[in-house]
């Protein structure tokens, strides 16, 4: 059998490309824009393209997902040209690999199955929110806390407990994170990170789907195109139970690959926010049912 070119993994360096061109103006990169009105956002393709020291021709088909395997040195000079952040520069690698790859097999969703140990973990970081989320945020175990601190989606059946699809599609998710805009966009360029790497996933493209029609805010931060990975931080909350808190996080890239990460929220001690997460934890259904939920 012939092996055939991953058609989603070529469109997607040329649309990610594209659209980091039209983010960028002239004056950006030192270029002065000229008489008239220009028709296109941003660079023009002969612009990045001698900027980046290659031929139009040859950016075109990049663009156009006609060429599939750019040089590790013309990534790095359009990286250069689209001035990118460290991230958005390995995501464009990623990218790149990605397009070269070449397969029979098509893409199959990841094992859901977790790492021995999980749930006496998560029971020993009790008070502390903790959850274990698959590479596409479905929520995969948690403890009390960590299912408590995202109010409501424990009314939701376990196999769609899912963090963005919880961030834009419950009723209640813009009110309650305290700086909605922020979050969501950190939350897209997560699993535009997952779509560099295998943008034909299938657990990725139903959800990037189901959000994409349901979300208008999805749709337009997707199509942005923004990598900005999140593996520590603050999250700030109006929470229903514990009122205004802010805790901080950390993520854990579990054994055995395939993007499952732990994410622990923690309190400094002796603050109010430390009485608040033990608040969290004793208020969730501890009695007679088990301390971690895991998705099927």
């Amino acid at each position: 059998m012939t092996n055939t070119q991953q058609p989603g993994a070529a469109s997607a360096l040329g649309r990610f490309l594209r659209a980091r061109r039209e983010e960028i103006t002239p004056a950006e990169v030192g270029l002065t824009a000229g008489p008239g009105i220009r028709r296109t956002p941003g660079l023009r393709r002969e612009e990045l393209a001698t900027l980046a020291g290659v031929s139009i021709d040859y950016y075109t088909r990049l663009e156009r997902g006609k060429e599939t395997r750019p040089s590790p040195q013309v990534v790095d000079a359009l990286a250069r040209a689209l001035k990118l952040s460290e991230a958005e520069h390995e995501h464009l690698r990623d990218l790149a690999a990605s397009a070269a790859r070449r397969s029979t097999d098509a893409p199959k969703a990841p094992s859901r199955t977790l790492p021995p140990g999980i749930a006496q973990i998560l029971e020993r970081l009790r008070p502390n929110p903790a959850y274990v989320m698959s590479r596409n945020m479905d929520v995969l175990a948690a403890n009390p806390g960590g299912l408590r601190l995202l109010p409501g989606i424990d009314d939701w059946p376990a196999a769609k407990r899912n963090v963005a699809r919880y961030m834009f599609l419950h009723p209640d998710a813009k009110a309650f994170f305290a700086d909605w805009e922020n979050q969501v966009r950190g939350c897209v360029a997560n699993l535009r990170a997952l779509a560099g790497t295998e943008p034909d996933a299938p657990d990725l493209q139903a959800l990037v789907g189901e959000l994409s029609v349901k979300s208008p805010a999805f749709a337009k931060l997707w199509d942005r195109y923004e990598v900005r990975p999140h593996t520590t931080g603050r999250k700030s909350y109006h929470h229903p139970l514990l009122g205004d808190i802010t805790l901080g996080y950390q993520g854990f890239d579990l054994a055995g690959g395939n993007g499952v990460r732990m994410i622990v929220y923690y309190a400094e001690p002796g603050t109010d926010q430390e009485d608040a997460l033990a608040l969290l934890d004793m208020a969730s259904p501890v009695a007679d049912s088990p301390a971690v939920e895991v998705q099927q």
